[in-house]
């Protein structure tokens, strides 16, 4: 593969917050237009592996990206009572810019809020925030998407429809997306390639190449079902009882 393929390199990476070591000897790959889903139990490094990647913690290894990146942070990052509204959240990347009106109702209508420009963020329900947080991410027109769980705090209707946004923009404008997330039925339906971390990377592959003993090993006394083919699910061991249509 010819390394112009490759959109993000990352090669023995670690990360120690004082003696403890939050992720040890990190290597992959993300490819051009690739949609990686990195899913993990809590606590398994998977923010601290985002913050890295941004270079926004210190870290041992190897971190290379080819790209301009926009980043989707977790919803509890920002204080959504803060006075401002839909247009000066999301033209903040674009501060410079004598002319951003047009850049931002067009990356508003992408998202689908054509008209909340003068919405105050604060007035947004979960879903309608999550949107907005993404059209801050891809105004600047960014090669990369970064996001760290952003079904939190969003039902799931709002989480189905933002799922399907990442395909779009994954799809149609070739924007390659890393993202964290605990939906694991959505990681398999939705996303290109998996990483399954804790600590470290225990696979990374095709979505349809992941087995479900694979992940287990990942969660520990938990079980991974695989139900119609694309949708896990995360039970306790011994909280579940298969039908016919269950693989285990």
């Amino acid at each position: 593969m010819e390394n112009n393929d490759l959109v993000i390199i990352v090669a023995n990476l670690s990360v120690k917050y004082e003696e403890i070591r939050v992720l040890e000897n990190i290597n992959f790959n993300v490819k051009k237009n690739e949609f990686v889903g990195i899913i993990g139990p809590n606590g398994a490094g998977k923010s601290t592996l985002v913050k890295a990647l941004l270079g926004m913690i210190p870290y041992e290894g190897q971190v290379i990206i080819n790209g301009k990146v926009g980043y989707v942070p977790q919803l509890s990052s920002f204080n959504r009572e803060f006075p401002i509204t839909v247009y000066d959240f999301v033209r903040l990347p674009l501060m410079r810019e004598k002319n951003w009106k047009e850049n931002v109702d067009s990356t508003l209508e992408k998202v689908g809020l054509n008209g909340f420009g003068k919405r105050l963020v604060r007035t947004l329900s979960g879903g309608e925030y999550q949107r907005v947080a993404l059209a801050r991410a891809i105004v600047g027109k960014p090669d990369i998407i970064i996001l760290d769980e952003p079904e939190s705090g969003v039902d799931e209707m709002g989480k189905a429809k933002f799922y399907d946004l990442l395909y779009e923009l994954n799809e149609k404008l070739g924007i390659t997306i890393l993202m964290i997330s605990h939906d694991i039925g959505m990681v398999f339906e939705k996303c290109s390639t998996v990483m399954c971390l804790n600590k470290t990377l225990h696979c990374h592959g095709p979505t349809d190449k992941i087995k479900p003993e694979d992940v287990k090993k990942i969660f520990g006394d938990f079980d991974i079902w695989i139900r119609s083919h694309s949708h896990y699910e995360i039970e306790h061991s011994h909280s579940h009882q298969a039908d016919d249509k269950d693989v285990r």
